[in-house]
């Protein structure tokens, strides 16, 4: 037989088939589960993965059981993946926004003005904590009960958001060793999870993902250590 043109459903991402559930779900029906969505982050953002119950995850959401199972025929599983890729598609596009802003493709940093440059991302990477605190909260617990939660969960959670947002600061500290501002050691995504590192791991520990915010004087110090550490390993000459 003759080879069909039709898409594989396996190779899709999970945003083209949210889009395709999307298209072929009635807008109330999609309406609901939104509702039952939003509902639930409240629920596994305070009570995790593996503690939440199918029963408080309908009761928050105002449904039988049966219209949740209705709705999301894997359960809780289903439901938590719908959870955080949806939390995480949302801090994405607010990271992506944040690392074009500080780090424009056309126009980069004069040499003097590298250090304040970095130092103005890494602010605006650790404010969106604060701003989408709700999602912060899945993360805390996604670190704590990774034995728990499904594999394919966790990797569409990588995927939906912490995948493409290293891409695209591996790519903007790319273009700034093009530029001849850095020397990224033939590494380019090694130094982007080195940036990472620098400017968030110790104030993420201190602030359990910004349950318990540090003064600002104590974090801006922080982050201004991390961004030199990072250029007296990365800086260009």
């Amino acid at each position: 037989m003759g080879e069909t043109n039709e898409p594989d459903e396996t190779d899709e991402t999970d945003e083209a088939r949210q889009e395709r559930t999307r298209a072929e779900v009635s807008p109330r029906k999609l309406r609901k589960r939104e509702d039952i969505a939003s509902a639930a982050c409240a629920v596994f953002g305070r009570e995790g993965y593996a503690r939440a119950s199918v029963d408080a995850l309908a009761a928050a959401a105002g449904v039988s059981t049966r219209t949740l199972y209705n709705h999301f025929p894997g359960g809780k599983a289903q439901l938590f993946e719908a959870v955080v890729t949806w939390t995480s598609s949302e801090v994405r596009d607010a990271q992506l926004a944040c690392l074009r802003a500080v780090l424009d493709p056309e126009r980069p940093p004069h040499p003097e003005d590298l250090e304040r440059d970095l130092v103005s991302l890494a602010r605006g990477l650790l404010r969106l904590m604060a701003e989408y605190a709700y999602h912060f909260a899945l993360v805390r617990h996604i670190h704590a009960e990774a034995d728990h939660v499904p594999p394919e969960v966790l990797t569409a959670w990588h995927e939906a958001g912490p995948a493409p947002v290293a891409r695209a600061l591996t790519e903007a500290l790319a273009r700034l060793e093009d530029a001849g501002l850095l020397d990224l050691h033939g590494d380019a995504a090694l130094a982007a999870g080195h940036f990472t590192a620098l400017i968030s791991h110790t104030i993420i520990q201190f602030t359990h993902y910004g349950v318990l915010p540090l003064p600002t004087t104590e974090q801006d110090r922080l982050i201004r250590g991390g961004v030199s550490a990072f250029l007296r390993a990365y800086r260009a000459g």
